[in-house]
């Protein structure tokens, strides 16, 4: 057999191996694993249901709301709220309304709000104002997104002061739709499962926090959030209104 006869079966060889490998490749689709992603949910609600729901949840720390119809969370939610704020300031469902009686310190009503659904995770995603007593009636301009699971179930709140220097988004983005957004809810195994569970000893969790600062602290945080929430509060002050509501 001739060289070149030897090197286009070699070369035939080569290619039937690489088809092989790619037509057998048994990797395991990520979206589908119990560390998947926020960015593989898909609605299951209707974008009026996102748009609502997020605004309900502004209808907890409105004091001039009568009548509260709060959002249903996910047994482990979560809420980060990014510095000047005080990061983790709740994980699981029962902590929320408990970390809100705070604000009976700080009473608030929430009457500016532009609440909108998307096609992408996070569905809804609000820009608001709150209004302090306790901080002579001034505005804060805020901006919060929310992740939910399958069952409509709020699984993930992430807010920053609407500060052009504190966004997550450039600033012809309004709402942190183009590429390069820094949320760490599409950063947290687990969100992307039907449940929208966050499982803070998995292999994922884990394998993830190794590589990801921001992450490693929410699992740290987790852990023991009543006292690392404390220990924020306990150093934050006066200035934090200042920075946070740029007044």
């Amino acid at each position: 057999m001739s060289a070149k006869v030897l090197g286009e079966v070699a070369l035939l060889v080569a290619i039937l191996v690489a088809c092989a490998s790619t037509t057998n490749d048994s990797s395991p689709d990520p979206c589908s694993t119990e560390g998947a992603l926020s960015t593989c949910s898909v609605p299951t609600g209707s974008p009026e249901d996102y748009a609502d729901i997020s605004s309900r949840y502004f209808d907890t720390m409105d004091h001039s709301v009568e009548t509260v119809d709060p959002p249903i969370y996910s047994e482990l939610v979560a809420r980060w709220e990014w510095p000047p704020w005080l990061k983790l300031t709740a994980f699981g469902a029962e902590n929320i309304q408990t970390a809100d009686a705070l604000l009976a310190l700080y009473p608030s009503i929430v009457p500016e709000r532009d609440c909108r659904a998307f096609e992408v995770q996070p569905f809804g995603r609000c820009r608001v104002v709150f209004y302090y007593d306790a901080h002579e009636g001034r505005g804060c301009p805020i901006y919060e997104e929310f992740t939910f699971n399958d069952a409509g179930e709020v699984t993930f709140i992430e807010a920053w002061s609407d500060q052009p220097s504190m966004l997550p988004m450039d600033a012809e983005d309004s709402w942190a739709e183009g590429e390069g957004v820094s949320r760490l809810s599409s950063r947290v195994p687990g969100l992307g499962t039907p449940s929208g569970l966050i499982d803070l000893e998995g292999e994922a969790m884990t394998e993830a926090a190794s590589t990801d600062p921001d992450l490693a602290d929410l699992v740290a945080r987790a852990r023991d959030w009543h006292q690392t929430w404390l220990d924020e509060l306990a150093q934050s002050s006066d200035e934090m209104w200042v920075e946070g509501c740029g007044w």
